[in-house]
């Protein structure tokens, strides 16, 4: 499925570059207008939305979206944001649906400049241009924002995190991979869920328990744990009977989902001094955007001992994955804050 945004008005031919925000389950693709003098948000011209698991590969997915361009243009600049790490190559990332050859990409597109970067880093650099208006609050408070590093972080199909630290001409992101980190129950029902999750590996990290296949673990070992049935085989099914409250199991797992998340946004908050914020992305989140205010979340955020008061002047909001990813490459790639593939 592909899903069209905007239409290409008349722009110079040396403003425009592609740019591809690539997840898991949907590879976001956009012509970017760079603004005059490489300063300021840069402009979607045309925004298309895919699904991975209707194409072949990204190289086709990028093909397809340049051959429906005014012809005018001759696309030779290209950013991409992907999950994973550049290793010779190839990008390299266990959620993708298809092997990512820079090589292909570049010469199949006949490309001269091809920026990569991570999506995490993309969305978190996208963030110096969002406006409040574009994010929900799940925790607010009174306090202006401090001009200090700013969190974003997201469960989808994995679980993305970068840090935005400001600064002059621009700002720096700092690239993690803080889903790897070993999850920490808080509660001994969370003990009694690690419990079950660590018989199936040696190392249960936080994606495993926060993302989308994450939500389905906790579905899983909670219901086994209840004695019953795991009768659902998609998060998004979970999810729906948690919201519903039509299944007791998915109900605990949507609850111990939200504290957890809580608990380990919190942890993060604190290990990069995040007094900037926090913004919340990924797939998931969205669908839940009215239950997480009031659920555990903000509990386990706020439970940190004495950095308690620390915690509370820290704000923090949804916000919709959307075009960020693709602004946030394109916009780094203009400022050269991307590495070229």
């Amino acid at each position: 499925m592909v899903k069209h945004r905007n239409a290409v008005r008349s722009v110079a031919q040396d403003q425009v570059l592609l740019a591809a925000d690539v997840g898991g389950t949907h590879v976001r693709v956009g012509l970017v207008s760079q603004p005059a003098g490489a300063a300021g948000p840069v402009s979607v011209l045309r925004y298309e939305r895919y699904a991975c698991a209707e194409w072949p590969s990204l190289t086709a997915v990028l093909q397809h979206f340049v051959a429906y361009l005014d012809r005018s243009f001759h696309i030779d600049r290209c950013a991409v944001a992907s999950a994973g790490y550049v290793l010779d190559d190839a990008i390299v990332n266990g959620n993708l649906p298809w092997p990512v050859s820079i090589r292909d990409v570049r010469d199949s597109l006949g490309l001269t400049q091809l920026a990569v970067v991570n999506d995490f880093e993309a969305v978190a650099y996208a963030t110096q241009f969002l406006a409040e208006s574009d994010t929900l609050p799940v925790i607010e408070n009174s306090a202006p924002r401090a001009n200090g590093p700013v969190l974003v972080m997201g469960p989808g199909t994995g679980l993305g995190s970068a840090v935005l630290l400001p600064g002059s001409p621009h700002a720096t992101v700092l690239a993690t991979e803080a889903g790897q980190i070993a999850l920490a129950p808080g509660t001994e029902r969370e003990i009694e869920i690690l419990r079950v999750l660590a018989r199936e590996r040696p190392h249960v990290s936080v994606e495993h328990a926060l993302s989308g296949p994450g939500l389905l673990n906790l579905y899983r070992a909670i219901s086994e744990l209840q004695g019953s049935p795991a009768t659902l085989d998609q998060p998004t099914g979970v999810t729906r009977h948690a919201l519903e409250r039509s299944d007791a199991a998915a109900v605990e797992a949507l609850d111990v989902f939200c504290a957890l998340l809580g608990s380990f946004v919190g942890d993060l908050v604190l290990l990069y001094g995040a007094s900037g914020g926090v913004f919340l992305a990924g797939g998931i989140l969205p669908q839940i955007r009215q239950l997480l205010p009031a659920s555990r979340f903000r509990e386990r955020f706020f439970n940190k001992g004495v950095m308690r008061p620390f915690l509370q002047q820290v704000p923090v909001r949804l916000m919709e994955h959307g075009q960020h990813g693709v602004i946030g490459a394109a916009s780094m790639a203009i400022a050269g804050r991307a590495g070229s593939g």
